[in-house]
């Protein structure tokens, strides 16, 4: 049997759906995630079928890939990355490449980077924006690190990514080091922005006004439709029908 292509720890909803993103883009799939239930959930219901094979453990996760070993994580920033890399160090070899897709630090991403490159081993920082949805149909993706690493997998990413309005994929290569989580960051503060606003018209219109929700929705719907569109006010009218 053919060995798998790419690994993935992570069986939250955004590791399931890239799982399904990537193995639907023609590449071989390894899952894995330290809780039973996860595996065998997924096991069960999306990735049965598919070309997803899912690891009962560390080691069947690293043996089931080929080398070099191309491994994505998602899975919560800060203790836990430090925890996961740790329990894969002693099954990785030089050369295997480790991708940290969660919302790290970006100083966090380049200590990390060093580190890992005095053993021998790639790592990468890729920021992923689109949510659940994004995740299964086509993210944006944000990555940094090593050129050549980032060239390795530039294929599957390039395969898996959201579209522009013009058809180029929404995937870049930012940077060196913590390039890639540095610019998830500022795209996370100004959606946060956006958002807070939104939060204050809809106050100020709803409790300082009283605009009722029809019409509060007929007001974000026009909005949407000039310098102000975008998804986040789209979503917003939504939740008012």
């Amino acid at each position: 049997m053919k060995q798998q292509q790419f690994g993935l720890i992570g069986l939250g909803v955004m590791g399931q759906n890239l799982a399904l993103n990537i193995e639907r883009n023609g590449a071989h799939v390894v899952g894995y995630d330290r809780s039973a239930a996860a595996r065998q959930k997924f096991a069960a219901s999306a990735a049965a079928g598919k070309q997803i094979k899912v690891a009962e453990s560390i080691g069947d996760f690293i043996d089931a890939l080929t080398r070099p070993r191309h491994i994505l994580l998602m899975i919560p920033a800060g203790a836990p990355v430090d925890a996961v890399i740790q329990d894969l160090k002693p099954w990785m070899q030089p050369g295997d490449l480790i991708i940290d897709g969660g919302n790290s630090y970006f100083k966090d991403t380049e200590r990390r980077a060093q580190a890992l490159a005095a053993e021998g081993f790639q790592f990468m920082g890729l920021g992923v924006s689109g949510g659940a949805e994004g995740a299964l149909w086509g993210p944006s993706m944000m990555a940094g690190g090593e050129k050549a690493a980032y060239d390795t997998v530039e294929p599957i990413l390039t395969a898996i990514a959201a579209r522009a309005h013009d058809g180029q994929p929404c995937v870049a290569f930012m940077g060196p080091g913590g390039a890639g989580h540095y610019v998830k960051m500022v795209h996370n503060g100004i959606e946060y922005g956006d958002m807070q606003l939104i939060a204050e018209a809809y106050d100020l219109l709803h409790h300082g006004a009283g605009v009722d929700y029809e019409t509060l929705y007929e007001v974000f719907a026009e909005w949407n439709k000039g310098v102000l569109a975008s998804y986040l006010i789209e979503i917003t009218a939504d939740i008012f029908t």
